[in-house]
């Protein structure tokens, strides 16, 4: 007889608590720890990098001004992309989103003659529409068609980006020089500031809670769940899937569209070629991240925003690469995708007995 041993993969029944809820703590931990070899590579203490990176960041009133601005489009595109998540869908497109809100966001603003207290909520509100059209497209195809929503707000994210392109070279060009950018927002379009931050942060806040509250309190939030879990039953058990598929989507794109509105109205103050640096692609990972709960979705936002931020300070001090930082965020999709196979799948390894085969002439 002779032995070997077989590697077996079988569906899990169920999820182990601690994967289930550990998976977000141990992908950021081991995402560092990968991290951490790069810098040791780079002759770089990962210790005193990382404290620089948090520690630092944390701790220092312009460290947590930056984090909290940054989180803002980070929270809200992550929220763009989990609500879909929940309903079975990928809204791959949130970059797409934001830009068209920010087109819209910036129009109104130069267009709209009003004060302050009714600007800035038409601002915000002509982003988040603009958003949730570009969203409704892929809604009503994956619903009516069966159009893989994929690839089309992938696309539509391309058309977005372009098209802001060429609105700041054209017909919403301003300004002076030969800069494509449109021109200034009056200072009522702007959003107020609330110290070292402006008031989107609260908006981001609201937007989260009102997200949470949306899919644990309310009858469409439990068909959005119910869709995501099996379609099929849902359907079944009475839910319009289809209606299901084309509020996510519409709804997720008004969340990017509204970062995308708050970027120019708290930020930018006018709209530029390429002003974001993908926040919308950004959104998947955190999306992930967050994918239990609306609340999460913020704290992972916060976690990228200080990844962002804190990255920036490591890089001037102990002359890090920049791409470091994106290097570690593509670790957290990584073991996020490992994770996910582990959370699905039991791997194991089983002793396999063979016969060996008998010589010729014997056994006669």
């Amino acid at each position: 007889m002779v032995g070997g041993y077989e590697l077996t993969v079988s569906a899990r029944e169920d999820v182990p608590r601690w994967l289930a809820y550990g998976t977000p703590v141990l992908t950021v931990l081991g995402a560092l720890a990968v991290g951490a070899v790069a810098l040791l590579a780079l002759g770089v203490d990962p210790v005193a990098a990382y404290g620089t990176m948090f520690v630092g960041t944390l701790t220092s009133e312009f460290g947590v001004s930056q984090t909290l601005l940054r989180a803002v489009p980070l929270a809200l595109t992550g929220l763009a992309v989990y609500l879909p998540l929940r309903a079975g869908l990928w809204n791959i497109g949130a970059e797409g989103q934001l830009y068209l809100g920010a087109i819209a966001g910036t129009w109104v603003g130069l267009n709209v003659d009003a004060p302050g207290v009714v600007l800035v909520p038409l601002v915000l509100f002509g982003g988040g529409v603009a958003g949730g059209l570009w969203g409704l497209v892929p809604g009503l195809l994956r619903a009516r068609r069966g159009v893989n929503e994929i690839i089309v707000t992938l696309m539509l994210t391309f058309v977005g980006v372009e098209l802001a392109g060429y609105l700041v070279r054209g017909p919403m060009r301003g300004g002076e020089g030969n800069f494509p950018v449109s021109a200034e927002l009056p200072a009522a379009a702007l959003l107020p500031e609330l110290g070292t931050v402006h008031a989107g942060v609260l908006v981001a806040l609201v937007a989260t809670v009102a997200v949470r509250l949306l899919i644990t309190r309310t009858t469409t939030g439990y068909e959005v769940v119910v869709t995501g879990s099996n379609a099929d039953a849902a359907d079944t058990a009475g839910v319009d899937v289809e209606w299901v598929y084309v509020f996510v989507l519409v709804a997720g794109g008004a969340l990017a569209g509204l970062a995308g509105a708050i970027e120019i109205a708290g930020l930018q103050e006018k709209l530029r070629p390429n002003f974001s640096p993908g926040y919308g692609f950004t959104a998947i990972p955190i999306a992930l991240l967050g994918r239990r709960g609306a609340l999460r979705v913020g704290l992972a936002s916060l976690f990228f925003a200080v990844l962002v931020v804190g990255g920036s300070s490591m890089e001037l001090e102990f002359g890090v690469p920049a791409a470091l930082v994106e290097v570690i965020q593509a670790l957290v999709i990584l073991f996020l995708i490992t994770a996910e196979f582990f959370k699905r799948y039991r791997i194991g390894v089983e002793r396999t007995r063979e016969t060996a085969p008998v010589p010729a002439g014997e056994g006669s």
